[in-house]
């Protein structure tokens, strides 16, 4: 039987501190993952499992490099962790996958039902790949060379899921061996020989099939290194792209791809990947604020009402509004949309902003008041939102009278692309990658990645 890698989310050295996690009701997500880490590890001993627990102080890489050099054919790989949110009513647990890899979302629908089982209490949100994440990918799941999963047990910031997992803490452990048992007999029900022999599977590019094969790893795809050089892909710096050699050629995940502008897809019934390179999008405008936006209004109405069916319910002419107000004042309305997507959580809100303020990126009123500005109308709120934008990203005039109260407080031209708004427009120094990540989500379900 394979054996089982676990580690607690948190804890260990980032950035020259120990990184404690979220901080809710006077405790912290490290030590409630550890604690809970050590109940799992204690129960699946007790059922005759070999469990590797990951040592504390590591950092998310070290982590990583540790279960990689010990790892072998068979076994899984587990992260657990505690979510949290503006608002404390958003509650759950759910599990993260690698996308497209069914497998490993069936791994995950083990694990999710084997906790809820126990804590019946706990909402389900179910098992998502990892592109839905906040950063668009996981590098548990994307970088561990085992069968990996990332869950979250609830979240640490709802005194309810917090309650739960103080008082019922066995109980979580209990469900979530069970879980990890399931999957465990799953990847290696009898026990595997050491020397691998993966399945060779198709490509096809960009509406072709290509002559050379792949190969199955884990559930993932992996595409010959020198196809790589025929999509004019530079990984030569890529040092997170994993690679592997498989009877004396080189391999790369091909999900890993997708930051590079390829859309990557799976079909089951002929074991073909997919890879598309033609872009609609022009890869050198991709993420420039002042740019043309690709998507048409029907398709930011699907992409929003996937992602929130009553997100149309209050704003119905929302899409509408960023490409006409983005439009007018030459910024790209995509990126407007996904920041706006990101803020608000899908017009969800929550936090100290309400739908009736009209303000869909989290804009300051004057003089650094506790509440949040607050707009007339969608329009207006839409138009101080593109308005506050092109003060970072232009040196141009505005087009439009300025509705935007911190328009003059900005320093004009700062942040032109994407990236350059963390920190800046938030705190959060991941921030444009969220908002990347997003945008990315968005082209892939228009078909134009």
């Amino acid at each position: 039987m394979g054996r089982i890698f676990i580690s607690a989310a948190h804890g260990g050295k980032e950035a020259g501190g120990i990184d404690p996690g979220a901080i809710a009701g006077d405790t912290t997500e490290a030590r409630e993952m550890i604690l809970l880490r050590d109940l799992i590890v204690t129960e699946l001993r007790a059922r005759s499992f070999e469990v590797l627990a990951v040592p504390d102080d590591l950092s998310a890489a070290q982590t990583i490099t540790w279960i990689n050099s010990r790892g072998r054919r068979g076994d899984v790989a587990l992260e657990i962790e505690s979510d949290a949110a503006s608002s404390p009513s958003v509650r759950g647990a759910s599990v993260f996958y690698i996308a497209n890899n069914n497998e490993r979302k069936s791994n995950a629908e083990l694990l999710l039902m084997g906790l809820l089982r126990r804590v019946p209490q706990l909402p389900n949100r179910g098992v998502k790949p990892d592109t839905d994440s906040g950063l668009g990918s996981l590098i548990f799941c994307r970088r561990t060379t085992l069968p990996s999963l990332s869950m979250q047990v609830g979240f640490l910031s709802s005194p309810e899921d917090r309650a739960l997992l103080q008082t019922r803490r066995r109980d979580f452990a209990l469900g979530i061996s069970d879980g990890l048992a399931s999957w465990s007999r799953v990847i290696d029900p009898t026990g595997t020989p050491q020397e691998p022999t993966y399945t060779a599977i198709n490509i096809n590019i960009n509406g072709q099939n290509y002559l050379e094969q792949g190969v199955l790893i884990n559930g993932n795809a992996y595409i010959p290194i020198d196809l790589v050089d025929r999509l004019r892909i530079d990984l030569s710096k890529a040092s997170n792209v994993r690679r592997i050699t498989y009877r004396k050629i080189v391999y790369v995940k091909a999900i890993e791809l997708r930051d590079f502008n390829v859309a990557v897809s799976w079909d089951a019934a002929t074991r073909t990947v997919s890879l598309r390179s033609n872009l609609v999008v022009c890869p050198g405008q991709f993420d420039r604020v002042m740019s043309n936006g690709n998507t048409s209004e029907v398709q930011l109405q699907l992409f929003l009402r996937n992602n929130n069916e009553n997100a149309l319910v209050k704003f119905p002419d929302i899409p509408k509004l960023y490409r006409e107000e983005a439009g007018i004042e030459g910024v790209n309305y995509d990126i407007a949309f996904c920041q706006m997507c990101v803020e608000t959580g899908f017009l969800r809100f929550g936090g100290d902003i309400r739908p009736e303020q009209n303000n869909f990126a989290g804009l300051g009123a004057i003089g650094g008041g506790a509440e949040a500005a607050s707009f007339e109308s969608a329009r207006i709120g839409v138009r101080a939102h593109i308005q506050h934008l092109k003060a970072y990203a232009s040196l141009e005039p505005l087009v439009q009278e300025v509705v935007d109260p911190r328009f003059r407080f900005v320093t004009r031209g700062v942040a032109p692309s994407i990236e350059q708004l963390s920190g800046r427009w938030a705190a959060d120094l991941n921030y444009g990658t969220k908002i990347t990540a997003m945008l990315k989500r968005l082209y892939e379900s228009a078909g134009l990645l």
